[in-house]
């Protein structure tokens, strides 16, 4: 085997060295030239005397390197990435080939393969609008940003009646604090039931946090192009809020809640493609894979630590658990008529004669929808007792 070439510097080490042997330098001024100590000149001294040139030379150099991968390794990646995560950025390819496939490549050597192989181009940086930045809050539970967002999250697996890829909502929060998804569920859209049931789920198992951080032109922003905003969905939510002490903050735009907007961002990237992992295509298996795995995962990596420790969610007093259907219900007021009976839509319904309060015509009662789609009248903090008229209003 021929010997490795030397190269330009380890040429001038060796003669630096050999005008050391010969007595043309001291060692002080051979450490100065070589900038080494004169410790390391003394061993290198000793090396080129028994080895000659060859002490100059890397003992690697001409061998593979410790940490090389083998080729095979390399093409089976090529094939893993190409056949099962091709639209996948290196980084995120990277974990799944660790945590799905046991092999364990670096994001940059995989962002350079993927790039030879014609699987990833690098993206030129767009210029960004500016927003001024805003502090972080410095408890969990200070702060939760809330959204909605529609997407073909199951891709072309969840269809509608006419058979075409289905957008659903996703319903998240994200503490400000910490960045973590406080809690995120799929539905079908962003109205009135499905935020109640999402909130009231929050409530029970988290607690109230002392703010929510929502879009200013909506209670949150209903950003489907087949939505309008929801006035109704406005005025029921402040109600709901407003009975739990929970401040609702009003953002000026879409990018004042910058860390909700960036977390759909993300997850239309990653959260897909897990769902397509999984072979996921129903609501209620996303559902079950957000609450089981994927949420917990990605507190793990993206997640910081509070500024503050401590979790300043307010548990539901005994009195507000004994209200939460209330609470998290579809409120209207109605007038009594004069024959005791109450319009709601499309229906009457006849106030029964013994009540636990006393009522008369057009006193005002409180109608309330709940979650699980029963009617209750109320009226002083009371519930009235009815039955439903058979006829219906044409």
């Amino acid at each position: 085997m021929s010997k490795p070439q030397l190269t330009t510097k380890e040429q001038e080490r060796l003669k630096v060295i050999q005008a050391l042997l010969k007595g043309e330098m001291v060692n002080t001024q051979a450490a100065t030239m070589l900038k080494l100590s004169l410790r390391q000149v003394k061993r290198l001294r000793k090396k080129v005397k028994e080895q000659g040139e060859d002490a100059v030379v890397h003992s690697l150099k001409g061998k593979v390197g410790n940490h090389h991968i083998p080729k095979s390794t390399k093409h089976k990646v090529i094939k893993l990435v190409r056949e099962k995560y091709a639209d996948f950025g290196p980084t995120f390819a990277s974990e799944k080939l660790m945590e799905v496939e046991d092999i364990a490549v670096h994001p940059q050597t995989l962002r350079r393969w993927m790039d030879e192989a014609g699987l990833w181009r690098i993206k030129k940086q767009r210029k960004v609008e500016y927003h001024a930045w805003r502090e972080r809050k410095e408890y969990f539970g200070e702060l939760q940003q809330f959204d909605g967002s529609y997407h073909l999250w199951f891709e072309g697996r969840l269809l509608d009646e006419l058979g075409n890829p289905q957008e659903v909502c996703l319903l998240a929060s994200i503490d400000d604090a910490t960045g973590q998804i406080t809690q995120a569920k799929f539905d079908f859209n962003e109205g009135v039931v499905p935020v109640f049931n999402f909130w009231k789920e929050y409530v029970k198992t988290l607690g109230k946090p002392l703010g929510i951080y929502l879009d200013k032109f909506s209670t949150y922003k209903i950003n489907h192009k087949m939505a309008v905003d929801n006035l109704e969905l406005m005025t029921q939510f402040q109600t709901a809020m407003k009975l739990l002490d929970i401040q609702v903050i009003n953002a000026n735009s879409p990018q004042a809640k910058g860390r909700i907007e960036r977390l759909f961002q993300t997850l239309q990237d990653r959260l897909v493609k897990e769902l397509r992992l999984a072979n996921i295509s129903t609501i209620a298996e996303g559902n079950k894979l957000l609450s089981t795995s994927f949420i917990h995962k990605f507190n793990d990596q993206f997640s910081v630590t509070a500024i503050k420790a401590g979790d300043v969610h307010r548990a539901l007093t005994q009195a507000e658990r004994l209200k939460t259907n209330s609470i998290f219900s579809i409120k209207h007021l109605r007038r009594v008529n004069s024959d005791f009976t109450i319009q709601f839509k499309e229906y009457f319904y006849q106030l029964e004669q013994i009540q636990p309060v006393t009522i008369r015509p057009k006193e005002k009662v409180l109608v309330e929808k709940w979650l699980d789609n029963t009617l209750h009248l109320k009226f002083k903090g009371k519930y009235l007792k009815y039955f439903v008229l058979p006829q219906t209003i044409p």
